[in-house]
């Protein structure tokens, strides 16, 4: 049986570790508070998980709040102008409810079960003699704190950390008693133009229901005005003054607010940075740092616990992978790459440009956002999936480009685009992955629902791109493709191969087939196919190709449905073997 260490308890650690523990590894979690500490100490963050990442805890049966948690089902957005009123105002419903459930509840829950499911739970605050030993007694020490000595392990990475100092000041207040938003619970984003950010959002705290407001000062500006706070009662107090005075339609909500409790307020700042993910311990022994410990990004964009869930999802998905094998620092700079590339690398670059005077293009998206309701759609749902923002948040040509496309679409279409694209993910389909070799010798692939049979008798299939895919010309002059249905445990390959990259093969092994098409391992089908036609299909292509070779093989699929990845069952009406399908 492995045996992995985790130290620190937060949603990163605590969620690898009950992972593993259920796959069978043995797991030793070093937590610096115990359960009923946590329940009764201050607040930690002012997390808000988005569809994606709650979807990642429900795989691991760890969704234990979803009846209680006051959901979360839409984002407002408000640029504040220098009178004191709106310059921009505008909302949209996200594609799935977010949520937020205090650490506080969550982690202190978490913990208790990792101790009765059989986890070895260590309390104490860890130095790196207790890592030393852990690395004796383990295969892997994970680090999921980047707190003191700890933190000093991994390398600041200087060329994906361009601040060295705080952008914001940060505060927040855990409050009950504030009226509801009218339209319906939201996260509401408002921002001061070279004052500030506040939002706020709706809660689970150890008492109930509650909002959590999240207030983020420029340093030295008037929003960074809370040294002289010396008590809850006037740290809530200084929140209503600085609402009254630079978000007064926000103001409007809170008469009667209170504090959740005596501990329901946070102060505090940092400045984000990127880390190397491999630390050595002084013996030499490698370490892999998780979440904070090496991605730590300002609270602007309330991604901490977003990151730190999908940070656990993608180690432990490469854990279970290694079976037998090494976890060296190899393997694990791989580990990292594999989240940075698939979700921690554009929500960074996403952050970090909030936390600068926004560029012209920027402002004129976010006031377009009121008279085309799917870009405003387009934004709300970023904060699930940011690299819907590349590259037209960054781009002022890009942006005009999305702009004209949204205008003309706007004038065009019958009926809700994003509603027309829910209501399509009704249709369950399997996941593929579709690779060739370009005239110049890149390797190129792209994920694929869009695929189906055509003809048995000339064996035909067909998918569908994206005439705005970067990797279109390539596929449309090669020879031959390759069609690989993905298993159940390939949703990293999904994730891959459906995020730009300079070269999505990094780190696989791939073989050649015909022309050179880059063959895939580990699918339950794959098919080299001949180029055989191309078809007009609106803003997709249509290519048809002719199987040439095929291969099966046994396990269970890979299944997308309503905008989630899922995994086929049984039907439980269902005659054994099936019965005669379509």
């Amino acid at each position: 049986m492995r045996r992995v260490a985790i130290v620190g308890a937060g949603q990163a650690g605590t969620q690898l570790a009950l992972g593993l523990l259920d796959a069978g590894y043995e797991v030793t979690l070093v937590s610096n508070r115990t359960a009923a500490e946590l329940r009764t100490g201050p607040v930690l963050s002012s997390q808000c998980m988005f569809a994606s990442s709650i979807q990642a805890e429900r795989a691991l049966g760890l969704d234990d709040w979803s009846s209680a948690c006051p959901p979360v089902e839409a984002l407002s957005f408000v640029l504040g102008d220098p009178e004191g009123g709106k310059a921009i105002e505008w909302a949209a419903l996200l594609d799935g409810p977010a949520c937020s459930v205090d650490q506080r509840v969550k982690v202190a829950a978490w913990l208790e079960r990792f101790a009765a499911a059989g986890g070895r739970l260590e309390l104490r605050e860890a130095q790196l003699g207790d890592l030393e030993r852990l690395a004796r007694e383990h295969e892997l020490v994970v680090v999921a704190t980047g707190k003191d000595e700890l933190g000093r392990m991994f390398e600041r990475d200087a060329g994906r950390s361009p601040y060295d100092q705080p952008m914001r000041a940060l505060a927040l207040t855990y409050v009950v008693g504030l009226e509801p938003r009218p339209g319906g619970a939201a996260v509401c984003f408002n921002i001061a133009p070279g004052i500030g950010e506040y939002f706020v959002f709706p809660a689970l705290t150890t008492s109930g229901p509650c909002e959590i407001m999240v207030f983020e000062g420029v340093p030295g500006g008037p929003l960074d005005h809370w040294e002289d706070v010396r008590s809850p009662e006037e740290h809530l107090e200084r929140s209503l003054e600085l609402l009254r005075r630079w978000f007064p339609w926000e103001a409007e909500r809170t008469d009667g607010v209170e504090l959740t409790d005596s501990n329901g307020v946070l102060t505090g700042r940092f400045a984000p940075v990127v880390r190397r993910p491999v630390g050595a311990l002084p013996d030499g022994t490698p370490v892999l740092g998780m979440a904070d410990a090496v991605v730590l990004n300002d609270p602007i964009t309330g991604q901490g616990s977003n990151n730190a869930a999908k940070c656990a999802e993608t180690y432990l998905e490469a854990i279970l992978e290694r079976e037998g094998g090494a976890f060296t620092p190899a393997w694990m700079e791989e580990t990292f790459a594999r989240y940075w590339r698939g979700y921690a690398q554009w929500v960074t670059h996403w952050t970090n440009s909030l936390l600068v005077p926004p560029k012209p293009h920027v402002v004129e998206l976010l006031g377009a956002a009121q008279e085309l309701p799917s870009l405003a759609s387009t934004i709300a749902n970023g904060f699930d999936d940011p690299r819907v923002f590349f590259p037209w948040w960054f781009d002022a040509d890009e942006a005009g480009r999305l702009l004209a496309e949204q205008r003309r679409r706007q004038a065009e279409d019958r009926f809700d685009r994003r509603a027309f694209r829910r209501a399509l993910g009704q249709f369950a389909t399997g996941v593929t992955v579709v690779t060739a070799r370009a005239a110049d010798g890149r390797r190129v692939g792209l994920t694929a629902n869009s695929f189906t049979s055509v003809s048995l008798d000339p064996p035909l299939v067909l998918f569908c791109l994206d005439r705005s895919a970067p990797s279109l010309p390539a596929f449309l002059d090669c020879t031959h493709v390759a069609v690989h249905v993905l298993a159940a445990d390939q949703h990293h390959l999904s994730r891959r191969f459906s995020t730009p990259a300079e070269d999505k093969f990094a780190g696989l092994e791939a073989e050649e087939g015909p022309s050179g098409v880059p063959l895939l391992g580990g699918v339950l089908a794959r098919f080299v196919c001949r180029h055989a036609a191309t078809h007009d299909g609106g803003d997709h292509v249509i290519l048809v190709a002719e199987v040439e070779e095929y291969e099966a093989f046994d396990g269970e699929p890979l299944v997308f449905h309503s905008g989630l990845y899922r995994v086929a069952t049984r039907h439980p009406d269902a005659p054994v073997g099936g019965g005669s399908g379509p």
